[in-house]
This record gives C-alpha cells, structure tokens and sequence, in this order.
C-alpha cells in the first residue's frame, strides 16, 4: 500500500513531487524491525537482490541509514528506498550526491547509480548508529510513523519559508535548506542533521535531502549545511 502518489505538473526539486506530505517521526523499536516497512536502522529488509554499497574510495561499505516507501500510483507494485551513507572521522558523505559516498536504491526493479560501487555478494556493514554516555557507537533502530502535516504548518512553510517539523517526505524542500540538485530529479524526503536527534548524521546543521527520477527507480541524496 502506497502512503503517497506523485502530483501532476512536478517537473524537478522544488516542486510538490509526491503528494500528500506526511511528517516522519521516530519511535525508538524494543525489537528487530524486519518487515519491509519505513525504519531508520536496523538491517535492510531488501524487496530484490542485497546489494550492499562500499565507499568507492576506501572500499569500505556504507553504513545503512534506512529505508522509506516509494510513492506509486494504483496498482504499481510496491517498492522500497534505501539510503547508505560513509562515515569518515566525524564526516558523513553526501555532501556530493554523485561521487558514491551517498547511496539511494530502490527495489524491487530500480536501477543501481553508474557511480555506486556494489560489494559482492554477502556485503554488509553497520547501521546507523549513536554516540553513547561512554562516547562509544552504539546502533538504534527506529520505526518510522508518518502524520499528515497539518494547514497550520503547511501556513508556517507559506509566510516564513520554514517547515517546523524536523523529518518529512513529500510536498516540496523548505526553504532556506533548499538543497542546489536539479530537474529531472524531484524531492523526496528531508532528514534532519543528527545534533539534537538520537543518531549521529554529520550535515553541518542543514539537512539531507532524497530524490528520485521521475520514473522513481533511481535515487539521489545531498545534504546542504545550514
């Protein structure tokens, strides 16, 4: 089942892509969460092939951040999002959403980035994670609930150009995060910088931004720095 569909006339990122808008909030899960529903961390409950991503500068693999519905239209078979991200003394990648440090896939029948770098079979790597009392990692997992934005809030993004919810998908990228990616891609989701949250994501205060093609089979994610 589909939480969004995708608007008509959207033509590239600061367009309302997939509608309605939902505000995504983060419930700490006591348990494994292995459906193929919306998480932050955890293991990637893949809808095709594992296909874990390494960094391909270091070979290292990414680490898993979640993963997200795609908006479809009725009947279309229900795909997934997966986000990966490298991490680098203190550094979280995106920062180039085409140098491979970044990685969104979708499944099942999307297609993998020419500059994503595939490990081979049997890949994994760690998930998202935190930084303890101890300043040691620690992994946290997250289900994902998702609340219609309401008109007050959607008023507040109008007269201020500032959505006040941290994590959102669909409706178009708040201003003054609009992230610099262009038209094809169309936005798709926002998450938070990782201060003030309970995960480590390094985006310099700004945000991290998701896109996919219009055809939504190929992802993209950047972050801006506030």
């Amino acid at each position: 089942m589909h939480l969004q569909r995708p608007a008509p006339g959207a033509e590239g990122p600061y367009d309302a892509a997939y509608l309605p808008r939902f505000e995504m909030r983060l419930v700490p899960a006591g348990t494994p969460v292995a459906a193929p529903v919306a998480k932050l961390g955890g293991d990637p409950v893949w809808l095709g092939e594992p296909s874990w991503p390494v960094s391909p500068r270091t070979g290292v693999p990414l680490d898993f951040i979640g993963q997200f519905p795609v908006p479809g239209k009725p009947g279309e078979e229900p795909r997934m999002a997966y986000l990966f991200l490298s991490y680098d003394d203190y550094e979280t990648g995106g920062m180039d959403a085409d140098d491979g440090e970044a990685v969104l896939l979708v499944q099942p029948g999307g297609r993998i980035p020419d500059f994503a770098v595939i490990g081979p079979p049997g890949t994994t790597g760690r998930s998202l994670w935190a930084f303890d009392a101890e300043e040691e990692l620690v992994p946290v997992v997250f289900r994902i609930d998702f609340r219609p934005v309401t008109a007050e809030q959607e008023a507040e993004l109008e007269e201020d150009g500032i959505l006040p919810v941290d994590h959102y998908m669909g409706g178009r990228p708040s201003y003054p995060d609009w992230p610099g990616y262009e038209a094809p891609w169309r936005f798709f989701l926002k998450l938070a910088h990782g201060d003030g949250h309970p995960y480590f994501l390094n985006f310099a205060y700004g945000g991290g931004y998701a896109y996919l093609s219009p055809d939504r089979l190929e992802g993209r994610f950047k972050w801006e720095a506030a």
